[in-house]
Formats: structure tokens, sequence, C-alpha cells
């Protein structure tokens, strides 16, 4: 299916849908953004009065952002944790009001994919935390990580025919990107968003200039971030962010339940325009 993202569709031209029904239909399509009062990714005007370039996107029905993630803007992202840290971790994230966990894929091979397991059968299933992979490197550890139960994919860089086969798949995947040339490219190809990495490196101001030439493309600022530059990402325009190594904490869960909390409430004051 080819998919138009951009400004706004000519709602009034011959053989085209009524401007009000259509977008409603539209809207529904995307609740997670409707329910966040965020614009959801719309067609743009097309012929050469639009004033603007037109954006193809070829995607197999591209999966919407999760609302877990669409709700809060936050996805915790686990890295190397043992075994019996995962459920006492993923029990704090969920008391700090943060229901979106990415497990990251390496060479603890089949603990990992026992972590993506155990929480999302424990957890994802009550509807308690969404369970997804990341540092997803080829298809094979895509397909072991979406058959043990992990219901989005995080990549750390742009392999469009793995893009492509998690739209196939219906799973919400998120490529990595850094160039306008890359994030475009893993757009076209059906990322639900495109992860922003490393982020650090690029910096809030750096998602506020991508919005003008992208400002229908969902950005998630990935690598580095903290709670301060969470909000000030939030706040250039990103819907939501990746938060590692400083909401982990050490593997305190006393302290992790903290940082989540502290992180939702941030990316909800950016939303609003509240600035502390």
């Amino acid at each position: 299916m080819v998919v138009h993202v951009g400004a706004d569709h000519d709602h009034d031209r011959a053989g085209h849908p009524d401007g009000h029904r259509a977008r409603a239909v539209h809207l529904a399509r995307h609740p997670g953004w409707r329910r966040e009062g965020l614009t959801p990714p719309i067609a743009p005007a097309s012929g050469p009065s639009s004033g603007r370039p037109i954006i193809e996107a070829v995607a197999h029905s591209r999966p919407p952002i999760p609302d877990a993630i669409a709700r809060t803007g936050v996805i915790a992202i686990g890295r190397r944790l043992a075994p019996g840290d995962v459920l006492p971790i993923a029990a704090a994230l969920i008391r700090g009001g943060v229901e979106a966990f990415e497990i990251t894929m390496g060479s603890e091979g089949d603990a990992t994919l026992d972590a993506i397991e155990s929480l999302s059968r424990d957890l994802g299933r009550a509807g308690r935390l969404l369970v997804g992979a990341g540092t997803v490197l080829d298809r094979p550890s895509a397909e072991r990580a979406v058959a043990a139960g992990a219901r989005f994919v995080v990549m750390p860089h742009l392999d469009e025919s793995l893009v492509r086969w998690a739209t196939e798949q219906e799973v919400p995947v998120f490529p990595g990107a850094f160039t306008p040339t890359e994030i475009l490219a893993a757009w076209r190809a059906g990322a639900s968003a495109v992860k922003l990495f490393p982020a650090l490196v690029a910096g809030p101001a750096f998602v506020r200039e991508l919005r003008g030439p992208f400002p229908d493309i969902p950005l998630i600022p990935t690598g580095g971030v903290s709670v301060e530059s969470a909000e000030e990402f939030v706040a250039a325009g990103a819907v939501a962010v990746g938060l590692g190594s400083w909401l982990m904490a050490g593997r305190d869960v006393t302290l992790v339940e903290s940082r989540a909390r502290s992180a939702v409430e941030a990316v909800a004051r950016a939303r609003s325009g509240v600035r502390l």
C-alpha cells in the first residue's frame, strides 16, 4: 500500500471523501495519537499547488505506535539484565508509571529471550506492561524475539528489509537513524517511528530542526537520554524517548521506580508546555 505523509490531503478534489469524515476515519486508525492530542501522520496535499514536497512511504499497513508508548512517551531499556533482576525492575517501572519495557538482544542469547517470554506472559498479557526487543540486528533475531512475545522491535541501525518484514508481521518497528536521509528511508520502509540514535550526540535542537522537513515522522531519541534531556527532546517535538542506563539506576529498584516516575512526569510537562 502507498501511504502519503505530509500536509493535509486536498479533501475537496473530485472523488475524495468529505474532509471531516476522512479525518475522522484517519484518527480512528491512530487511537494512541488521538488520545494524547498528538498529530498523527496524515496525507499531504498533492499537485503543484501544494507548496510542499510529497513524502511517499511504501508500507504494508504501517503498524501504529503502541498505545502504551504513545500514552507515557517513555520506553525503558534494559541491557544485560541478570535473570533475577528482570521482574523486580519491571515491577518498579510499572509502579513508576512506565508502560513499555525494551529488553535488548545481545550476547546473553537465550536469557534475553527467556526474559521477554516471562515478562510477556506474566505482565504483558494482563495489559500491565508492553514488552519489546531492542538491539535487533537481523531477521532471525527479530523472528526469535517476536516468537518469544516481543510486541515491538527496536533497531540501532536501518535495515529496510527488516523494517518491511516487521510491518508485514504487523509488529511496530523503530529502526535507528541519524541523518535526514536515513530518517526518511526508515519512514518510507514502513517504520512506526524512527529511533534517533545516538540522541546524546544530536541534542534537542537537532530534533527541532528535523520537524521542519519531517513534521509527520515520529522520532524517539535514544542513547544518553536523562530526565532533563527527555523533557527537552519532547518539547522539541519527539513523540517519546528511550531511557536506558540513567533509568536503570544500577538495578536499584527503589531508584528505578523514582526515576521512572520523574521521567513520565517530565514528558507530561513537555507535552503540556509547562517547564520547571
